[in-house]
C-alpha cells in the first residue's frame, strides 16, 4: 500500500497541509486528528478491503432474477466504511458531516484504491453523487435523499452513457416527461453504469442526464434528474420500487467487483425522477461530478501504480536471479534482482511515475480545497482557474503512465508477474480501465488544448506557468537543483511557444490544429509532473541540508535521485513531441480510411 512516510511527506512537507488549521473551518482539528483519519482508513484497508480483493476479481457479480449478486465481503466493507463516517466526512458539521479537508479525505481514500479499487468504487461514486445533490438539490430533495447517502443506506451513481452515445453527451436520447405534480417520468437506457445495481444497500440514487421534449437540441437542452431505484417517502422511509430495471451486467477486464450495468428506465410507465438544479443546465451541473470523478480516477491510477511499484520492489529485494556482468565465476552466489542495473531502472521509473502522479493528485486536491475554503477571494479564484486547466492532466497522466508503471512491475517479476498467484496481473487489468474511465485521453486532449489553455484569455495557463516558474526560481538557489531547474525552464518555454502556435491556428483550421491534441496533453502532463518532482526535490534538499536521521536521509536521497531521473532522463523526450506539435505534423490527419486495408 502507500506508505505512511510517503503520505506524510506529501501532505505536510510538500503541500503544507497543516496550514489548513489556520482557517476557521478547520480550527477544531489538529494534525494528530488528520493523521488519525488517514490511519482509520488504513485499518479499513487491512480489515475489510484488502482481504477480498482477489475474491472479488475471481467471483464476479452475477445477474440473477433481474438483480446483481455480489460476494458478501463487499457489503461488509461498505458497511464498515459508512459506519466509520467516511461517506459524509467532508460534509460541513451543519450538514451532519465532520468537516474533513478534501486533501485529507483523498489521501485516506488512496490506500483503499490501492488495496481494492473495485470495492472502493462504490463509495467513490456515492461521495460524488451526494456532492451533486448537496450542490444543486432543493431543500426538500436534500432532506429526503441526502441522509441515507451519508450513512450508507443509499449508494449513488452517475448515468451518462447510452447504447448509442458515449462521450457525445449532447446527443443523448433519454427523455424526461413532466408530470402534473412537478416530477418527471424518465424513459431510456443507460449503459456502462458503474455500481448501477448491487445487493448491499437499501437504495441507489441515480444521477441521470435526460432531455425534456421541446427543449433546445444538443447540450443546451439536457437536464439532470435524480432517479431513485426505490421511491422514498416524505419521512425518508423507502417506498415502492421505481421503474428502473437492471437489463444486464457487462464484464470488463478489470474492476470486476464493481458492477458495470445496463439500466432501463421506464419500461412500465416511466421511472419517477426529480429535476436537480436548473432545467437545461444538466450537463453543466453534471460536470461537477465528472470533474470530481476525473481527479478521482487520476488518484486511482496513481494508487494502483504505487501498489505495483511496492510489490515489485519487495519482490526484487528478495528474489535471487543471475549474476552481475563483473561476476565471471558460474559458481558464485546469485544476486538479488535489485542488484541488477536494469531492474533498478525499472524500479526508479515506477517510483517516478507513482510518486509523481500521487503528488499531482494531492496537489489538485489542495487546489480544490483552496477553491472552497481559502479566506482570500483572489486565492479562491486563482485555485479555480488553475484546477480547471489541470483537471484533464490530473485525470489522464496518472492513468496513461500508471499502465506503463504496472507493466514494468510485471516485468520485474518476470514469468511470476503474469500469474494470479501474485497481484500484479490484476493490478494491470484494473489500471487499464483508467485511460477510458471518465473520458478517453483524446477527449481530455481536446478539452485542454481546445478550451482550457485559452479560456478567459489564457488566465489559467498563465497561472500555471507562473507557479512553475516560481518553483524554478526557488530551485535555482540550491546548487544540487540548478541543472534540473534549467532543464524545466527550457521545456516550459517550449510549452508556452507551442501553446501559442496551436491556439492561434484554431480559428482558421480547428480540425488540423487539434489533430495532435492528445500529444499536447501528454507533453503538458510530463511538464506538470516534472514540476511536482522539482517541488519534492526542493524539500528533500532542504531536509538533507539541515541534517536528518540515517533512515530519513535515505528517504530524501531517494526523492532527489528520482527527481534527477525524471527531469534529466524522461522529460527531454517531450522535446521531440514539441517538434511534432509545432510543425503540425499531419501524417495521421491525412491518412484516408480507404488506405486501411
Amino acid at each position: 500500500m502507500i506508505s505512511e512516510r510517503e503520505l506524510t511527506f506529501l501532505l505536510y512537507e510538500v503541500f503544507e497541509t497543516e496550514r489548513l488549521l489556520e482557517r476557521p473551518r478547520y480550527a477544531h482539528y489538529s494534525r494528530f486528528e488528520f493523521d488519525a483519519i488517514v490511519g482509520a482508513a488504513m485499518r479499513l484497508v487491512t480489515d475489510y478491503f484488502a482481504p477480498h480483493n482477489h475474491d472479488g476479481d475471481a467471483c464476479e457479480p452475477r445477474f440473477e432474477a433481474g438483480a446483481a449478486k455480489l460476494i458478501v465481503q463487499t457489503g461488509a466493507a461498505w458497511k464498515a466504511f459508512a459506519e466509520a463516517g467516511f461517506l459524509s466526512a467532508h460534509w460541513s458539521v451543519e450538514e451532519g458531516g465532520l468537516g474533513v479537508p478534501e486533501v485529507i479525505l483523498r489521501a485516506a481514500l488512496a490506500n483503499l484504491f490501492a488495496a481494492n479499487v473495485s470495492t472502493a468504487g462504490y463509495p467513490f461514486l456515492t461521495i460524488g453523487a451526494a456532492n451533486l445533490l448537496r450542490s444543486f438539490g432543493s431543500p426538500e430533495q436534500k432532506q429526503r435523499f441526502l441522509p441515507a447517502m451519508g450513512d450508507g443506506r443509499s449508494a449513488g451513481t452517475m448515468c451518462l452513457t447510452e447504447p448509442g452515445q458515449g462521450s457525445a453527451l449532447g446527443d443523448i436520447r433519454t427523455q424526461a416527461l413532466v408530470q402534473p405534480d412537478g416530477s418527471y417520468r424518465i424513459f431510456g437506457q443507460k449503459m456502462f453504469i458503474s455500481g448501477g445495481d448491487q445487493d448491499f444497500t437499501d437504495n441507489i440514487v441515480h444521477m441521470v442526464l435526460a432531455r425534456i421534449p421541446g427543449e433546445p437540441a444538443g447540450a443546451k437542452g439536457i437536464s439532470l434528474f435524480l432517479v431513485p431505484k426505490w421511491l422514498v417517502n416524505e419521512d425518508g422511509a423507502r417506498g415502492a420500487r421505481n421503474d428502473v430495471a437492471l437489463a444486464g451486467l457487462l464484464h470488463k477486464m478489470g474492476w470486476h467487483n464493481t458492477t458495470s450495468t445496463v439500466l432501463s428506465f421506464g419500461e412500465n410507465g416511466g421511472a419517477q425522477g426529480y429535476l436537480l438544479g436548473q432545467k437545461n443546465h444538466g450537463l453543466g451541473h453534471m460536470f461537477q461530478l465528472m470533474n470530481e470523478a476525473r481527479i478521482g480516477v487520476g488518484l486511482i491510477g496513481a494508487s494502483l501504480a504505487y501498489r505495483g511499484f511496492a510489490e515489485s520492489l519487495a519482490y526484487a529485494r528478495e528474489r535471487q536471479q543471475g549474476r552481475l556482468p563483473s561476476q565471471k565465476d558460474p559458481l558464485s552466489p546469485q544476486v538479488r534482482l535489485v542488484e541488477h542495473a536494469d531492474v533498478r531502472r525499472l524500479l526508479i521509473a515506477q517510483k517516478a511515475i507513482a510518486e509523481g502522479a500521487l503528488a499531482l493528485c494531492l496537489y489538485a486536491s489542495t487546489l480544490f480545497e483552496d477553491q472552497h475554503s481559502h479566506p482570500d477571494a483572489q486565492e479562491r479564484e486563482r485555485a479555480t482557474l488553475l484546477l480547471d486547466v489541470l483537471t484533464p492532466v490530473v485525470k489522464s497522466w496518472p492513468a496513461k503512465y500508471g499502465c506503463s508503471s504496472n507493466d514494468m512491475a510485471i516485468q520485474v517479476l518476470g514469468g511470476a508477474g503474469y500469474t494470479r498467484e501474485y497481484p500484479l496481473e490484476q493490478l494491470y487489468r484494473d489500471q487499464r480501465l483508467n485511460p477510458i474511465h471518465e473520458g478517453a485521453e483524446a477527449i481530455h486532449g481536446l478539452d485542454l488544448l481546445g478550451r482550457k489553455v485559452a479560456a478567459k484569455a489564457g488566465a489559467g495557463f498563465k497561472l500555471f506557468c507562473q507557479a512553475v516558474s516560481a518553483d524554478i526560481e526557488l530551485a535555482q538557489t540550491q546548487p544540487e537543483l540548478r541543472r534540473l531547474a534549467s532543464t524545466l525552464t527550457e521545456v516550459l518555454a517550449r510549452l508556452k511557444r507551442v501553446s501559442a502556435v496551436l491556439i492561434a491556428a484554431q480559428p482558421d483550421n480547428p480540425n488540423l490544429a487539434l489533430a495532435n491534441a492528445t500529444a499536447y496533453l501528454d507533453v503538458f502532463g510530463c511538464v506538470t509532473v516534472a514540476w511536482m518532482w522539482l517541488r519534492q526535490a526542493r524539500v528533500a534538499c532542504h531536509a538533507l541540508a539541515i541534517g536528518s536521521t540515517a533512515s530519513g536521509a535515505e528517504y530524501y536521497h531517494g526523492k532527489l535521485q528520482t527527481a534527477r531521473y525524471y527531469i534529466q532522463r524522461e522529460l527531454p523526450v517531450a522535446i521531440t513531441q514539441f517538434a511534432v506539435l509545432e510543425q503540425f505534423e499531419r501524417t495521421p490527419f491525412d491518412m484516408k480510411e480507404e488506405w486501411f486495408q
